[in-house]
């Protein structure tokens, strides 16, 4: 049970993704209600210890008098269960790894790699690869470029290129919102469309199989 208490005891910091980051109470604890005096909330922030970033936590009392937190802002991210394993997987550890930049980059050069091959393109190189799905029509161009930027830093961080600077948190970050762009764009919103053409048909179905609702007509009595 998380409680309102003076380290908040998060299992990973929102910010650089830190296991069991070191979050203290930085301000003065304060309550809010709504306009009618009722739900009651008390409210904290802390510091993450390493990469400074704040955390606000909302709690409420409970019947030991204890103050359970309710939530956090910024919320921690979870990635959608729609994603195939592998995909997940890489693209999980690149996001939790921002504070180790050229890791959390070559991460992502594979979690992109292994969407292409999820969706059959896994012959030849990343690169091929890569510009085979664009002539295919399934990136389209911008995303095509900016998958070509993700394999390009990628490269430099392998091969530890003398040439190339080192990347900072920022551009991981960066390499990380294109390869969930993606991964939403390939795999998740064509599952979202799908489930819901399949409820509209399911509802269109009950709609036609329904009986339509008899009707009675009243006649009147006709004298003799």
């Amino acid at each position: 049970m998380l409680t309102l208490d003076d380290h908040l005891k998060l299992g990973k910091c929102p910010h650089c993704s830190v296991d069991k980051p070191n979050l203290v109470f930085v301000s003065g604890e304060f309550y809010t209600q709504t306009d009618n005096g009722k739900d009651t909330r008390y409210w904290r922030t802390y510091k993450c210890s390493r990469c400074g970033g704040v955390v606000t936590a909302s709690a409420k009392i409970d019947g030991y008098n204890r103050k359970v937190v309710q939530e956090t802002y910024p919320g921690v991210d979870t990635l959608s269960d729609i994603l195939p394993p592998k995909v997940r997987n890489f693209l999980q550890q690149a996001i939790e790894t921002t504070f180790a930049p050229s890791g959390s980059i070559m991460l992502c050069a594979s979690a992109v790699d292994a969407m292409l091959k999820e969706k059959g393109y896994s012959k030849g190189s990343l690169y091929k690869r890569i510009d085979e799905a664009a002539k295919n029509g399934l990136l389209t161009p911008d995303m095509e470029t900016w998958a070509h930027q993700v394999r390009l830093d990628a490269n430099d961080e392998r091969h530890a290129d003398e040439n190339a600077s080192m990347p900072s948190v920022e551009d991981a970050k960066k390499a990380v919102e294109f390869t969930r762009t993606l991964a939403e764009f390939l795999f998740v919103l064509p599952a979202k469309v799908t489930r819901g053409i399949a409820a509209t048909n399911n509802s269109e179905s009950t709609k036609l199989s329904d009986p339509a609702p008899s009707t009675i007509i009243s006649v009147p009595n006709i004298p003799n």
